[in-house]
């Protein structure tokens, strides 16, 4: 199937055989026919062991400038990037360790050394602890080895406590420190290949939008209206990562509400939702209308749209990230919003990283002074939210090119649209 329409289905044709979509119709919506929809993902190509090493090349660098002798992780998303080793984090500890100069090596349990191994695409040692023994001194014990007892040792910033808190007890003449510059360092410029697979990703949850949004009902839930969007990303070869969806008084909280939620004649519906492609994610936002929409959330949908192009333009290379979020800021409070992050208004930041997470460093809010570099990627969602009525967020996401910004999706010029073309 092609799915290439771009409207959303206007005030008749959204509401069109509602009054017939009884309890039945809707209960048997939880069999959803996804037979019309194919994998759209089949060109894209996975990070191979070459670029993993460019990356760890690129690491000893920053690791050089920063007066860092090696980085430890635990299993996550940076791991992955580095080694390729897709792990879990449980109290049995497994680490990376990446020197400056020389091999690699991970500590891991005994018994999951072939389970770990398995997914290594880097050159590396691995030296394994029995259940008697510490893992902390383990790791002390082999970078002691390699002549780094006494030096700075970064830690990366998702490891937890009582791994880095015991490698310190181990290694007492070391000083412990954050990897910060040398992880972001490398994690927040994506390459080529990064964001071709991001690209791949947001033209999944793109196609799954344009084919949920128009069988959007009133009577639905906003869990059957999810489901229909899960449905959509497996079939186009997406893996889900979220897909959340508020209706009218749910939408003006960014996160929502446990509370059940219905469309009706009217309704205000909301979608936050990303999915993964080889590791890396989307995150696009909707608001769509049911029907003949409140004026007021009509109104909203126009200045959210405004305030998405000025957050577009504020983004260019050398401004400081916060910049972003304060043309954002000022465009409202012209508007009587606000002011800052009060309500109503935009109570959170204008955007995140995005990359291998759905958030990761550094954010588009005011007071964060990195500047914008070439392949720094970012949401744009400057929502507005008016408490207990309801909220409008539109989110598309971006990267830096020498030039400035290019969309990745690129935000609709009216609400009877859900994408516009993508520059």
């Amino acid at each position: 199937m092609q799915i290439s329409r771009r409207r959303v289905l206007g005030a008749s044709a959204f509401l069109a055989g509602s009054a017939s979509l009884g309890l039945h119709s809707i209960a048997r919506a939880t069999e959803i026919d996804t037979s019309a929809l194919a994998p759209i993902t089949g060109n894209a190509e996975p990070i191979g062991r070459d670029e993993r090493a460019a990356r760890i090349e690129r690491a000893r660098r920053l690791m050089a400038a920063n007066d860092i002798a090696a980085i430890v992780l635990e299993p996550g998303s940076s791991m992955v990037y580095f080694t390729g080793v897709r792990w879990w984090r449980s109290e049995r500890l497994t680490a990376a360790v990446i020197p400056a100069t020389g091999m690699p090596f991970i500590v891991t349990p005994f018994f999951e050394r072939p389970s770990v191994a398995e997914s290594l695409e880097i050159d590396a040692d691995i030296h394994v602890w029995q259940e008697d023994e510490s893992p902390t001194e383990l790791l002390a014990r082999q970078l002691r080895a390699i002549g780094l007892g006494k030096s700075r040792i970064g830690i990366e910033e998702t490891v937890r406590f009582f791994a880095s808190d015991g490698l310190a007890h181990a290694m007492s003449d070391a000083r412990i420190v954050s990897a910060d510059a040398v992880v972001r360092g490398c994690r927040m410029r994506k390459t080529a290949n990064e964001i071709a697979l991001m690209q791949a990703a947001s033209d999944v949850t793109k196609a799954a939008y344009e084919w949920a949004v128009p069988q959007i009902r009133a009577g639905m839930t906003n869990r059957q209206i999810s489901a229909l969007m899960d449905a959509a990303t497996r079939a186009l070869g997406g893996a889900p990562e979220f897909s959340m969806v508020l209706i009218d008084e749910a939408s003006a909280y960014p996160h929502g509400t446990g509370k059940p939620q219905v469309v009706r004649p009217g309704s205000t519906v909301l979608f936050d939702c990303g999915c993964t492609v080889e590791d890396y994610q989307s995150d696009i936002s909707r608001t769509v209308f049911c029907g003949e929409p409140d004026p007021a959330a009509m109104a909203t949908w126009h200045l959210v749209r405004e305030g998405q192009g000025a957050a577009f333009a504020a983004a260019q290379p050398g401004q400081p990230a916060g910049s972003v979020d304060d043309a954002v800021r000022t465009l409202y409070e012209s508007k009587g919003l606000g002011p800052r992050y009060r309500l109503p208004g935009l109570s959170h930041r204008t955007g995140h990283g995005i990359g291998m997470d759905g958030h990761e460093p550094v954010n588009l809010v005011h007071g964060e002074t990195t500047q914008l570099d070439i392949g720094m990627c970012f949401s744009n969602e400057p929502g507005i939210y008016y408490p207990g009525r309801f909220g409008v967020r539109q989110e598309d996401c971006f990267y830096m090119t020498e030039e400035g910004p290019r969309w990745f999706t690129e935000p609709p010029a009216e609400p009877n649209l859900l994408f516009g073309a993508r520059q």
